[in-house]
């Protein structure tokens, strides 16, 4: 059966990478929306964040293989939509609402007196998150979002229910093929695919939580020994 489920993994895994990169975008868009307070984009943007906290996954999934099409077809482009396209339109919703949940107290987590010496410099907004606020506020995100990346991975196997032939539903269509007499054995080798991939992405988390931290090291030292001349 190994081979059978191997087979399935590289869909597996493309929605997955689709729904980090699109969902990391779309919180970042998100966070930036709530933590400005824009009038009426910031109150749309806590009511999504909302939605993808609050409704289940699975169901988050149904919304967009049944929905999607009727938004659509609202505008005539087509009345159709692939299960793995809505798997990865809806697994990106949720991870970009879950990632904006940690991406905020990651931003307000910076002490304010880092935005005002940012501003005091004439730092515009752009460069003030990109040269000052993000390098801190990515080092204290970094453990929620590697818990985020599990998170996704483990509701990867929910799309399943939409027809997505992924690694979980390969091993259903095995199982029913051989009339149920290997489910333990199926059973165990999904768990350890999903163990191996999970413990991938908390080794490239963990990777850059230590360059982060030496980085960091490094730059406390050199301020220490650091003597303003006269």
């Amino acid at each position: 059966m190994i081979p059978e489920l191997l087979s399935a993994l590289p869909l597996t895994l493309a929605i997955i990478f689709v729904a980090l990169v699109t969902g990391f975008c779309l919180a970042l868009v998100v966070t930036t929306l709530r933590v400005r307070r824009i009038p009426l984009l910031s109150q749309l943007a806590d009511l999504y964040v909302s939605y993808a906290r609050s409704v289940p996954v699975v169901l988050q999934l149904f919304v967009a293989f049944y929905g999607l099409p009727l938004v659509a077809g609202l505008f005539e482009m087509g009345d159709s939509l692939s299960a793995a396209a809505a798997s990865m339109v809806g697994l990106s919703l949720y991870h970009g609402g879950y990632l904006s949940e940690v991406m905020r107290p990651a931003f307000l987590a910076v002490e304010r007196g880092q935005h005002d010496a940012a501003d005091s410099l004439g730092y515009s907004f752009r460069q003030k998150m990109l040269r000052i606020v993000a390098p801190q506020a990515g080092h204290i995100a970094l453990p929620g979002y590697g818990n985020a990346i599990i998170y996704l991975i483990h509701n990867v196997a929910l799309v399943m229910y939409i027809g997505a032939a992924d690694v979980m539903a390969t091993a259903h269509l095995i199982m029913e093929r051989d009339y149920n007499q290997y489910q333990f054995g199926t059973y165990l080798v999904l768990a350890v695919i999903y163990s191996l991939l999970c413990l991938i992405a908390w080794l490239i988390v963990r990777f850059f939580e230590r360059r982060h931290a030496k980085y960091s090291s490094k730059t406390v030292a050199a301020k220490k020994t650091f003597t303003p001349s006269l």
